[in-house]
C-alpha cells in the first residue's frame, strides 16, 4: 500500500471513531495557529463519542498509530523534564504532518460538498457585473494599473467560480422529489410557493443581468489581451529563479491560464457556434424546475388519493358516453378519449386520383394499399445504408443573416419608441411590422398593470430594459395607427417609454 493510502487508514480502521476525534482536535489546533499538542491536551479537548472519555493509555496508543501512518509527527517533550528518570521516560509532543494536513483539508472539503445545497446566486450576477465595470474603467485609463487589474480579475474569477459551481449543483437536481415524497401537505404547498417565487426572481435577474454582462464583455474585448498580458507579467515576477527563458515560459503559462478563464466567462453569456450559452441553459433548467415540482406534487397527491386502475377509468368513461345527449357529443368525446383523429397526411397512396377531405369517414374512404413489407416487418423502406447527411451550412448562414437583420430591425424599433418623452398614441404615425409588434408587446405589459380604464399604469418590462408609463386621455379621444397588418385604433393614451440604466450599460 502506498504512503498516500496509509494516510487514510484511520478512516476505515477498527477504532475509526477514536482516530477521527483525535484528528479533529489537531485540525482545530491548526486553525487556531497552535503548533503542537500533548496527549493530555488531546484527552481534554476532544469531543469523544457518546461522552465516554477514554483512558490516557488508549489516547497514547492511538497517537502512536497515527504517527506510524503518517498523519502526525512526534518529537520528545523536554519542557517537563525535571530529573534523569523523566528524561528517559517517553514524553512526546504531536503535530499535524504535511500529509495529515492534506487529508484533513480533503475530508473537510468532502463533507462541505455533500452538505452544500444548490443555490441560484443573483448576488453573484451583480458582483460579476460590478467587477466587469471596474475592469472597463481600468481599461479606459491612460496607464492601467496592473495591480488593480490583477486584484479585480482574481475577485471576478472567485465570484464566477462560485456561481458556476452552484449552478452545476442546481442543474444536477432541484425537484427534491425524495423530500417531497416524505413531506406533509402544508409543507409541500409552502415549499412550492417559495421555490416558484425563488425561480421567477432568479430568471428575471438572469435575463436582465445577462444582457448587461454581455455588453460589458464586448466592450472589454479590444483591450482584454493587453490587460491579461500585464497580469501574466506581474505573476511571472514571483516565479522561481531561473534564466530568461524560464521567466518567459512562466509568463506564457500564466497568460494561457487567464485567457482560458476569460474564454470560459465569455462562453457563459455568448453562444459557441450553434450551441446555446451556459446562461441560456441555466435559465431553461430553472424554468423546467417548476414543471418537475408540479409533477412531484401530482405524484404525491396521486399516492395519497390512491391510483385509479384502467377498469375504473373505462367505467367512468362509459358513464360519460351514457350522459351524451346526441351523437355529435358522443363522437367528440370518443375523439378526445381515444385520439382517433384523421390521419390522411400519411402518403400511403401517393398515386391517389384525388385528395380526400379530413372529414371523410374511414368506412366511406377507398381502401388503402399497404406494402407487404410494411405489414410483415413494420417498415416500408428496405434496409440499407443511410442517406447522406445534407450540408445545411448555407441554410444556417441564411438563418443567421435573417436573425441578425431581424435583431437590427427590432433594435431600430426600440430606438424609435423608447425616446423617454411622453407621446400620444395618435402621434406615433405609421409603424412597420417590427415596430408594431414591439409596441403591442409593451402596450400589453402596461395594460396588465392597469387597475381600471382611467388609471395610470407603470411597470418595467420583463427583460428589465424598458420602463413604460401609460396615462389614459379623454374617454372620447381616438388614436389611429396604420400598420402593414391593418389599422390599430382605440382610445388615445399618453405613453412614455424610457430605457433603464441597465439597458444603457449593456450597450457596447
Amino acid at each position: 500500500m502506498s504512503d498516500s493510502a496509509e494516510l487514510f487508514r484511520h478512516v476505515s480502521a477498527e477504532k475509526s471513531a477514536l482516530y477521527r476525534c483525535i484528528m479533529d482536535v489537531f485540525a482545530a489546533a491548526k486553525r487556531q495557529y497552535r503548533l503542537q499538542l500533548r496527549p493530555d491536551d488531546v484527552l481534554t479537548e476532544a469531543r469523544w463519542p457518546d461522552g465516554q472519555t477514554p483512558r490516557i493509555e488508549d489516547v497514547n496508543a492511538a497517537l502512536s498509530q497515527l504517527s506510524a501512518w503518517g498523519n502526525l509527527e512526534s518529537h520528545h517533550d523536554t519542557a517537563r523534564v525535571s530529573s534523569l528518570n523523566d528524561f528517559y521516560r517517553a514524553r512526546l509532543l504531536y503535530r499535524l504532518s504535511q500529509g495529515g494536513e492534506a487529508v484533513e483539508s480533503a475530508l473537510a472539503l468532502f463533507v462541505q460538498t455533500l452538505q452544500r445545497r444548490a443555490e441560484l446566486q443573483t448576488v453573484a450576477l451583480e458582483d460579476i457585473a460590478s467587477r466587469l465595470q471596474a475592469m472597463k474603467a481600468l481599461a479606459d485609463e491612460t496607464e492601467p494599473d496592473a495591480a488593480k487589474i490583477h486584484a479585480t480579475l482574481r475577485d471576478l474569477v472567485r465570484v464566477f467560480e462560485g456561481l458556476a459551481d452552484n449552478a452545476q449543483a442546481f442543474m444536477a437536481g432541484v425537484a427534491r422529489s425524495i423530500e417531497l415524497q416524505q413531506a406533509e401537505e402544508n409543507a409541500v404547498a409552502n415549499y412550492k410557493r417559495r421555490l416558484i417565487d425563488y425561480l421567477e426572481r432568479f430568471i428575471g435577474d438572469l435575463v436582465r443581468r445577462s444582457d448587461m454582462i454581455a455588453g460589458l464583455i464586448l466592450a472589454l474585448e479590444p483591450s482584454i489581451d493587453a490587460m491579461l498580458q500585464q497580469v501574466a507579467a506581474r505573476e511571472a515576477r514571483d516565479a522561481a529563479p531561473g534564466d530568461e527563458q524560464d521567466r518567459i515560459d512562466a509568463q506564457t503559462r500564466s497568460w494561457n491560464v487567464w485567457r482560458e478563464r476569460w474564454t470560459g466567462l465569455r462562453g457563459w453569456f455568448f453562444r459557441a457556434g450553434h450551441e446555446p450559452s451556459q446562461a441560456e441553459l441555466l435559465r431553461a433548467r430553472a424554468r423546467s424546475a417548476i414543471p418537475q415540482l408540479l409533477g412531484a406534487i401530482a405524484a404525491l397527491n396521486e399516492r395519497r388519493s390512491g391510483r385509479s386502475d384502467r377498469s375504473a377509468d373505462f367505467r367512468m368513461l362509459s358513464l360519460w358516453f351514457a350522459d351524451c345527449a346526441e351523437d355529435g357529443e358522443t363522437h367528440r368525446l370518443a375523439r378526445a378519449a381515444f385520439a382517433l383523429n384523421p390521419a390522411r397526411h400519411f402518403s400511403l397512396n401517393p398515386d391517389a386520383d384525388a385528395e380526400l377531405p379530413a372529414s371523410t369517414r374511414w368506412i366511406d374512404a377507398p381502401a388503402l394499399r399497404i406494402h407487404p413489407r410494411l405489414r410483415e416487418y413494420g417498415e416500408a423502406a428496405p434496409r440499407g445504408p443511410l442517406a447522406r447527411v445534407r450540408d445545411r451550412a448555407d441554410a444556417r448562414a441564411r438563418l443567421a443573416r435573417e436573425l441578425a437583420e431581424e435583431s437590427q430591425q427590432v433594435e431600430a424599433a426600440r430606438r424609435r419608441l423608447a425616446t423617454g418623452h411622453p407621446t400620444r398614441l395618435s402621434d406615433l404615425g405609421e409603424l412597420d411590422r417590427h415596430a408594431f409588434g414591439l409596441f403591442l408587446g409593451l402596450l400589453g405589459e402596461a395594460l396588465s398593470e392597469q387597475a381600471g380604464p382611467d388609471a395610470t399604469a407603470e411597470r418595467q418590462t420583463g427583460d428589465g430594459l424598458l420602463h413604460i408609463s401609460l396615462t389614459p386621455l379623454a374617454a372620447d379621444s381616438r388614436a389611429r395607427i396604420d400598420t402593414p397588418l391593418g389599422v390599430f385604433s382605440g382610445r388615445d393614451h399618453l405613453i412614455t417609454i424610457t430605457p433603464t440604466r441597465d439597458a444603457d450599460a449593456a450597450q457596447p
